[in-house]
């Protein structure tokens, strides 16, 4: 019988600049009665990765420039937020009153350039960009996890993000360390012994779907979730991986 179990670990206290994510992660883990074994996925919400790394910008130090100033009149938002979405993205692809679509510095396309104000307290000067680099959080929570409890563990970075053809957001993986974010099945056969053609599996982004559902989007205070029984390749992935080269876009 297959079988994933979930884990939001409890008692995850409220994260700010300069905590230790390992130390927070383990301190979860013992409260859950978890231990680490081989195989086992560890997966984090960006907004704490972001919180730990500094990430907070205050709006009342951002000047924006006339060009920020302009697209935030046709896309009603504050200018100060345009200049932020504006420094974190290579393009911007679409503006609509309340929104803009971005091509992230990082790669992938999202609303806002992923720049959020939730879960920052009340003060309202305060947003939240996302990790500067996910992989390499990953990679350095993955190494740190793997060198405290002796075991290979994979480790996944998630953010909301919105899709295209359909309402509502689902986690998506931003930063990967330790598993191969595709699984190719080209070559494999269905149950009939019909061979498959097309079908490569979106691992990381299932990992990081499958955790969103724990760590939820309000006041769960779940942002780290231990997934044991998952199947995936080990491997060196990065984010890169899983984002569809442009010229197989048919839609920009």
């Amino acid at each position: 019988m297959s079988q994933v179990q979930l884990t939001a670990l409890p008692h995850i206290p409220i994260i700010a600049a300069g905590d230790d994510l390992i130390a927070v992660t383990l301190a979860g883990l013992s409260a859950a009665g978890l231990e680490l074994r081989t195989g086992d996925v560890i997966v984090l919400t960006s907004k704490i990765v972001a919180k730990a790394e500094g990430r907070v910008r205050r709006l009342s130090q951002i000047h924006p420039s006339p060009a920020a100033q302009e697209i935030a009149r046709y896309a009603h938002k504050d200018p100060r937020v345009v200049e932020l979405v504006l420094a974190e993205s290579r393009q911007v692809l679409r503006i609509r009153p309340g929104v803009l679509i971005v091509e992230h510095r990082l790669g992938f396309v999202c609303a806002n350039a992923g720049i959020d104000h939730s879960n920052l307290g009340a003060d309202p000067d305060q947003v939240l960009l996302l990790p500067a680099d996910p992989d390499a959080s990953a990679r350095r929570i993955r190494a740190a996890l793997i060198d405290q409890s002796g075991v290979e563990v994979a480790v996944v970075i998630n953010d909301s993000h919105g899709r295209a053809w359909r309402l509502g957001t689902v986690g998506s993986a931003i930063g990967i360390a330790g598993l191969a974010p595709l699984t190719d099945r080209r070559g494999q056969h269905d149950l009939f012994g019909n061979t498959l053609e097309i079908t490569v599996l979106g691992t990381a982004d299932e990992l990081a779907a499958a955790a969103s559902l724990l760590q939820g989007g309000a006041a769960e205070r779940s942002p780290i979730v231990h997934i044991r029984g998952a199947a995936y390749v080990a491997g060196d992935g990065r984010l890169q991986d899983i984002l569809r080269p442009q010229h197989e876009d048919m839609f920009r």
